[in-house]
């Protein structure tokens, strides 16, 4: 079994899930006894966040290139950021290291279109949603992409970042997550992206009437997939 390098903290809360996923999946395709075997870096995220909000995306990305060194060195054999938002300096976190980043738009994008759907929805922090890294990814799999509209993005930032960032999970908030997705729905979107590594906590697949794509899910998989591969 490989080594997976879990780059966390970006929050604690969605890092968890990380954890727990890969550890279950391990025993289950292992059986007995069996769990993963893990290094984590967990960085301080009020750092992270501070920076984000500054725009100053190059301190972030020393600040995670310098994690990630610290996981190759640990004898992690892959890397995952644990976090959709900070993909935005994945390539400076390749890099930076020797050892494979398992890169989660692209195993967002490649699920979305081994399942034979044309058009997504993606939801996620501002940064997300506007900056073009994560639709251009997504793009180059041949998939139309949809974001809501500037007040609806606004409204799905600050509930991730003030409430499950903070692992608090609100009905309300669930309510307008449902309805941003079902207006889309109904205007022919196939599938949603939760491109926010939070998002699972609040909203899930039988909660609205089309597809759902969890990336945390859909990231810990693809780790599993690469520890239980032989070199």
């Amino acid at each position: 079994m490989r080594t997976i390098g879990l780059l966390g903290g970006m929050s604690w809360e969605s890092t968890q899930l990380y954890y727990q996923l890969i550890n279950t999946q391990i025993r289950e395709r292992l059986g007995g006894l069996h769990s993963a075997k893990m290094v984590l870096y967990s960085v301080d995220f009020a750092e992270i966040e501070q920076l984000q909000h500054q725009g100053d995306w190059d301190a972030t990305s020393v600040l995670l290139c310098d994690a990630a060194k610290s996981l190759e060195l640990a004898g992690a054999d892959i890397i995952l950021i644990c976090t959709n938002t900070m993909h935005l300096v994945a390539d400076d976190v390749k890099a930076a290291v020797n050892i494979p980043l398992l890169n989660i738009t692209e195993v967002t994008g490649s699920a979305i279109k081994n399942t034979g759907y044309n058009s997504t929805l993606l939801l996620g922090t501002k940064f997300t949603m506007e900056a073009n890294f994560y639709t251009q990814a997504l793009q180059q799999h041949g998939l139309s992409v949809s974001i809501p509209r500037s007040a609806e993005r606004e409204m799905l930032h600050q509930v991730i970042y003030s409430e499950l960032c903070n692992g608090v999970v609100n009905n309300a908030s669930k309510e307008k997550f449902v309805r941003c997705i079902e207006e889309f729905a109904s205007q022919g979107v196939e599938s949603v992206i939760l491109g926010c590594t939070e998002i699972g906590l609040l909203v899930s697949e039988k909660d609205v009437s089309i597809p759902v794509f969890d990336t945390t899910v859909l990231h810990a998989t693809a780790a599993v997939d690469f520890a239980l591969t032989k070199n």
